[in-house]
């Protein structure tokens, strides 16, 4: 892999090194099929910003013709290292806030704990995995499934104060956490986050789907984008990473990084 952005040496000849490394051993994983990137590495390219603060970090891939997805999933999408840097991102974070239709589509199943990411974890003060967090008006979800049943950390469920009462007692009793971060059928999104926030879950990770990560947008409340460019073409009249409506000023962000692998770039940008 490659760091295409930022430039640490503009005076290299073509020979220069141009990826970090890191020891080698079983808890880095060192090559791991990506030039030399362990999954440490990896880690430390894409380390939460320090401080007391939440930040809220989305990771989405979109083919070169604007797909968020094809045939409703982003799998045929990615590649072996955007999955390693999904690993990494999950291992990173506190919590995983997701959209109901994306763990329906997806086959959401519970965070796993990984070795790799078990030192880092517990020097950051945090369990040994994130916890899932579904964003749901209806709670129209299926509560018999491992995310719900069987997950190391309880599951949480965000919706609205006029969630239907036996779609909450469900939930509940499949040993889901609700908390209610809206009026009505709504899920407000700054207040979703501020509850996260509220519970210590302030490293923040949405996967999607494009409606939450839209919602997300018009809220003013995302602080980074990764974004994988996948050398795909698509067509058809699939969803964008992000929808919903439009917002009155686009949201302006800066590049942070750029790596590149096999043809897929893998990009940060921070909310200027």
């Amino acid at each position: 892999m490659r760091r295409l952005f930022p430039v640490t040496d503009m005076t290299a000849g073509p020979a220069a090194p141009t990826t970090p490394t890191a020891p080698a051993g079983p808890a880095h994983e060192a090559g791991a099929g990506d030039g030399g990137w362990s999954l440490d590495a990896l880690a430390d390219a894409y380390a939460y910003p320090e401080g007391e603060g939440s930040w809220l970090r989305a990771n989405m891939v979109s083919s070169l013709d604007g797909a968020g997805q094809h045939e409703g999933r982003s799998q045929p999408l990615s590649s072996d290292t955007d999955m390693r840097i999904f690993g990494t991102l999950r291992g990173l974070a506190d919590v995983i806030v997701v959209g109901a239709e994306t763990v329906r589509l997806e086959g959401y199943r519970p965070a796993r704990a990984r070795e790799a990411f078990a030192e880092r974890r517990a020097a950051a003060g945090q369990g040994p995995a994130p916890v899932i967090a579904v964003v749901t008006g209806s709670l129209d979800l299926d509560f018999s499934l491992p995310l719900f049943t069987a997950p190391l950390v309880p599951t949480l469920v965000l919706t609205g104060s006029g969630a239907p009462a036996e779609r909450v007692r469900a939930a509940r009793e499949a040993g889901a956490e609700v908390l209610f971060a809206g009026d009505g059928a709504r899920v407000d999104p700054a207040r979703a986050l501020a509850a996260l926030t509220e519970r210590g879950l302030r490293r923040q990770l949405t996967e999607g789907g494009p409606r939450l990560l839209g919602q997300f947008v018009a809220a003013g409340v995302l602080d980074e984008l990764c974004l994988t460019i996948s050398p795909t073409m698509t067509a058809g009249d699939a969803q964008r990473i992000a929808g919903g409506p439009p917002v009155a000023v686009p949201t302006r962000f800066r590049v942070a990084s750029v790596l590149e692998r096999d043809g897929f770039l893998f990009t940060r940008y921070l909310r200027s």
